[in-house]
Order: C-alpha cells, then structure tokens, then sequence
C-alpha cells in the first residue's frame, strides 16, 4: 500500500546510517590510506599458505589462496599461515527405524600466521568455527555423497573468509588503523 513511502524511508535511513558511520570515523579496512603505509591488500598478499592435509584441507587452502593472493605473484612471501582443520559430523535427524536423515557438519580451523625469519615466530593466531549441513537420502548413496561435498565446499569458504577477515583485522590494528 504504502510502498513508495516505506521505500523513501529505508532510503532515509541508510543515508543517516552513513552519515552517522563517516563522522565516527569509519573506515574500511580494505581501503587504502592516504599515506599509502599498511595497506592491507598489499600484507594479505605477503602470506604463503602451507598445505593443509586431505581432500577438506585442500579445498580450504585453495579458496584461502584466492583470497590472500591479490596481485601478490612474483613477490616472495613474509609471512607462512599454518591451519589445522577438522570437520566433525553428528546426526540430527534419527527416524524411526534409527536411520539418519540429516547430517550437521562443523568445520573448526586453528590458524597461525609465522613469520619467515630465524624464530618463526607467531606474530597472530585465532580459531574459526562454521556449521552446515545436508540431508541424507536413504539408499541414495550418490546423491548424498555429492550433498556432502558441497557441504565442505561451502564450509571451506566460509571458513577462508572468516579467517581472511582476522588476518586483515590484524594486520590493521598494526598498521594503527
């Protein structure tokens, strides 16, 4: 009924959200800053990501490398980026006959960003937590085998994303933004 009035709302509010953001002192954290120091794509890219084992771990270094690798080719790395992941599976749905009908899987990564001197030393960590899930169709061992890697494909972005995000958070805060 009202939409254009809804409409013009919203529009009302998101400017002054803003407006609000920008007086605050917002920043993105990807943006680069006037004096051109730290700037946070260019750290990103100085990061080598060590090989994860298994089928899950590679999918997760691979979408990790898509993220941190911006540009940064013919660069040697400061920076190596250790991840331990583990994904764990539990039944959610039982039927009757005992049978499982849904799987929920957890994929939790511990990551460590070294540094490539002498000491290796650990300049930041931190833990990442994602949860999804799929149904499992009985007698339909196929379907739900490709039910299940599309499940850990998608866990392995979320799960390079939230991890991206830390280390561009880091890497901010040290360069004083």
């Amino acid at each position: 009924m009202n939409g254009g009035r809804d409409l013009a709302r919203r529009g009302l509010l998101l400017a002054l959200m803003g407006a609000g953001l920008a007086g605050c002192g917002f920043r993105p954290i990807y943006a680069t800053r006037p004096d051109g120091v730290g700037k946070v794509q260019d750290r990103l890219g100085d990061i080598n990501v060590l090989l994860i084992p298994e089928r899950s771990g590679q999918l997760l270094r691979q979408a990790l490398q898509a993220r941190l690798e911006h540009g940064g080719e013919g660069r040697a790395p400061r920076y190596d980026l250790s991840v331990q992941y583990a994904l764990s599976t539990e039944p959610i749905a039982i039927q009757r006959d005992n049978s499982t009908s849904r799987v929920r899987v957890i994929g939790t990564a511990s990551w460590a960003l070294l540094a490539q001197d002498a000491q290796r030393r650990t300049i930041a960590s931190g833990t990442v937590r994602e949860v999804d899930g799929y149904n499992y169709i009985n007698q339909q061992f196929f379907a739900s085998e490709l039910t299940s890697q599309a499940v850990q494909r998608r866990l392995s972005e979320a799960l390079a994303a939230q991890i991206t995000t830390q280390l561009a958070m880091h890497f901010s805060r040290q360069a004083g933004g």
